[in-house]
């Protein structure tokens, strides 16, 4: 079987959708090819091939079509040869500027009375650098284009720009000598300078949409401080290898994703997974590289390096849905494939109906270059991509990670959520829920439970213990401890002698619940785990009883609350116990409970619930990723298995419920600037088109027009880059 292969080639010299479009046809034909996903905001194709395609074979194909192609090695190379473009086009620019600006001056002077031309060879003069040194990549773009049988938006304005630049031409000789004729010099060259402008605003405002991925970029030191017997050598990353020890000094990066070994810190990880809080650090704890560490020295063992740290991985799963296209994208594809010859009938129909009607040939010409410049497919290309590369970018930055671009489209219309309960709405780790004394002193219960249990590892224990912790209790210390299989613990405490366990050992000591019947009864209807302590010795006693159940997690009843706000309806389905199940439903205002469900049929009971609603199904185990491929999204929390993250379309980086609304929000918010983008980008054309037909709008206008609409679409979905989930906001 052959193994597929993915190939990024960034793509130079697209301008429009119809660019996008042949490239990705061109690359299609190669053999071996599977998918191809050209994304123009970002300027770079994806690539799936079959099997072992070789890249030049890729870069020939795009080369042919008539645009340059190369592998991407790494974001920071394509970044500055972005930069360096970017520049090259603001000296273009302003050099049109200069020269367009002397020929519009006296058009601005009319209405106010003021009839003065420059004259022709000087208007001339100005007008031919425009036309022909600033504008010559218009003429090579279109020039390619026909060459491949398909057109562009380049052709589109070279035609323009041309006929207007040829009929002044011809005016100029066909005037009688010392008369003055009316020259178009200054709008082909005021158009060719707008569309640079609107290129440059343009190109500055998608490589705003790309800083997501810049600043994760950005989080990557290049070098770290390797301890080898206990000497500090100053290293670049790629030399560390696996279990390497490092020093990570007090405000330094983490270069390495790694476990601390030795120190005590904090490490703020905003950038990483959108925690606000810096996260403590001790022997034993994992860290990610890029975090920054906080106050104190750490001494990490490296667990991954390069392409596997959770950074890396982050980066990836960012550039994969900003390559991606939505399923509405398909449709603008569509369109602009039939765009460009469209307009060119348009143009054509304008010259010969304005001819028929008894115009002058100068008139018709004008009115033909009109419509040929105001029709750009820039706008329509950038619509889709623009916005998905700024909302998947800005759901990063707080923790929320859009593996494709069809999970934040479909995102928007889900209209029921499935939880799993533990791990993802709770905490997953036992805490005392309950407790009672039988002599009503509850800190001599803990004391005494919490001395026994000093130095296990076992998870009620920790319990007990983090309960003797928050009430800062001191704690005895335990003689004669041994563990009792199957039933608990037993040892010495300040000369008692104590079990804590279940109810087989409060069976075997033939003790009864006394008094405390009631309360066990209630707690075990609520799925509690029960634990006994008991007074050992000639005449055995309970000393009180302890309820341990998972504890909700701090955001879980604002996530459901949130959902219900927008008519979301929240379901329940785990694997636990009904009595566990129906407190945290009860807790949550959950009304749907499927509890005591196997792995196996979760994925059943999201089908079965599919039938009526879109489902989004959020887990984080392995017992889940059936169920969360089954849904229409999953969504995995933060701190779950690889395999659940896998199956999910959308990952959380931690584990706050809050997530979930917020995912959902900037799916919705994206979708919406995807469908205003749309809307203007057919209005412009839908307006301007017949405008300039009927005469309306003379080239200067429509080449303004033409450049806004571009600028427009970006700019409208920069905005997402102002969105904070809501809890978020409300701090800010």
């Amino acid at each position: 079987m052959l193994k597929p292969a993915t190939f990024d080639l960034p793509i130079s010299g697209m301008t429009c959708a119809s660019c996008a479009g042949r490239v990705e046809r061109a690359l299609n034909k190669v053999p071996g090819v599977k998918s191809v996903s050209v994304n123009l905001a970002n300027e770079r194709a994806h690539v799936e091939t079959q099997g072992d395609v070789d890249s030049t074979l890729l870069i020939g194909a795009v080369e042919k079509a008539g645009y340059g192609a190369t592998l991407l090695q790494d974001a920071k190379t394509s970044a500055d040869d972005q930069h360096r473009r970017l520049t090259h086009e603001r000296y273009a620019l302003i050099l049109a500027l200069l020269l367009a600006v002397p020929l519009v001056i006296p058009m601005l002077l009319q209405p106010f009375g003021l009839h003065w031309m420059l004259p022709s060879w000087l208007q001339f003069s100005l007008a031919t650098p425009v036309q022909f040194i600033l504008g010559a990549r218009f003429y090579v773009a279109a020039w390619k284009a026909v060459r491949a049988g398909e057109g562009n938006m380049d052709l589109l304005v070279a035609l323009g720009t041309s006929a207007g630049y040829g009929l002044s031409l011809y005016e100029w000789a066909m005037a009688a000598p010392g008369s003055m004729p009316h020259l178009y010099f200054e709008a082909s060259a005021v158009v060719i300078a707008l569309v640079l402008l609107g290129k440059y605003l343009e190109s500055r405002a998608k490589r705003q949409t790309a800083s997501a991925i810049r600043a994760l970029e950005a989080l990557r030191p290049e070098r770290a401080i390797q301890v080898i017997d206990g000497q500090e050598h100053d290293v670049a990353i790629s030399a560390l290898r696996l279990n390497d020890l490092v020093l990570v000094k007090p405000g330094e990066r983490f270069p390495v994703d790694g476990e601390v070994v030795d120190g005590q810190s904090h490490a703020d990880e905003a950038l990483i997974s959108g925690e606000s809080l810096p996260v403590p650090k001790q022997p034993g704890d994992k860290v990610t590289g890029g975090a920054i560490n906080g106050e104190g020295r750490l001494l990490v063992r490296t667990l991954a390096l390069g392409a596997e740290t959770v950074l890396a991985r982050i980066i990836r799963l960012v550039e994969d849905a900003q390559a991606g296209k939505a399923p509405i994208q398909k449709l603008v594809d569509r369109v602009s494939q039939v765009f460009v010859p469209t307009v060119l009938v348009l143009a054509l129909i304008t010259l010969i109906g304005w001819l028929a009607v008894g115009a002058s040939l100068e008139s018709a010409i004008i009115n033909a270059v009109a419509v040929l410049v105001i029709a750009c497919p820039c706008a329509l290309g950038l619509a889709t991509p623009t916005a998905i590369m700024a909302g998947t970018g800005v759901a990063a930055k707080f923790g929320i990670l859009i593996k494709d671009a069809e999970a934040l489209e479909r995102a928007h219309e889900v209209t029921a959520v499935v939880f799993d309960k533990t791990g993802t709405l709770t905490s997953g780790t036992p805490r005392i829920a309950h407790f009672a004394a039988l002599d009503g002193d509850e800190n001599l219960l803990l004391q005494l439970a919490g001395a026994l249990q000093r130095g296990s590892e076992h998870s009620l224990a920790k319990a007990v213990l983090d309960a003797c912790k928050e009430r800062q209790l001191p704690l005895a210390t335990v003689q004669n401890s041994q563990a009792l299989a199957g039933r608990g613990i037993a040892g010495s405490v300040n000369g008692l002698s104590l079990a804590l366990g279940n109810r087989r050992l409060l069976d075997e000591s033939g003790l009864t619940m006394a008094s405390l019947a009631d309360s066990a009864q209630t707690w075990e209807g609520e799925g509690r785990t029960l634990s006994w302590l008991i007074e050992q010795g000639s005449q055995p006693r309970v000393l009180g009883l302890f309820a341990f159940g998972d504890t909700l997690k701090p955001g879980a009843a604002e996530a459901v609350r949130q959902l219900t706000e927008r008519n979301i309806s929240s379901h329940l389905l785990t694997g636990d116990n009904q009595g566990s199940a129906r407190v945290v439903a009860q807790a949550l205002g959950i009304e749907d409970v499927h509890a005591e469900v196997l792995p196996a049929d979760k994925s059943a009971a999201v089908q079965a619930l599919k039938a009526n609603n879109v489902v989004a199904m959020v887990g984080d185990g392995i017992n889940d990723a059936p169920a969360l491929a089954a849904a229409d999204i999953g969504i995995a929390m933060g701190g779950g298995t690889d395999v659940a993250m896998h199956a999910a379309g959308i990952t959380l980086m931690r584990g706050d419920p809050r997530l979930i609304p917020a995912a959902l929000d900037i799916s919705q918010r994206t979708y919406a600037k995807i469908r205003q983008n749309l809307f203007w980008a057919f209005v412009y054309n839908l307006i301007g088109i017949p405008l300039a037909a009927f005469g309306f709008l003379n080239p200067v206008l429509a080449g303004a027009a033409m450049a806004l609409s571009s600028v427009s679409v970006v700019s409208n979905a920069l905005l997402l880059k102002t969105w904070k989930p809501a809890d978020q906001g409300e701090q800010s």
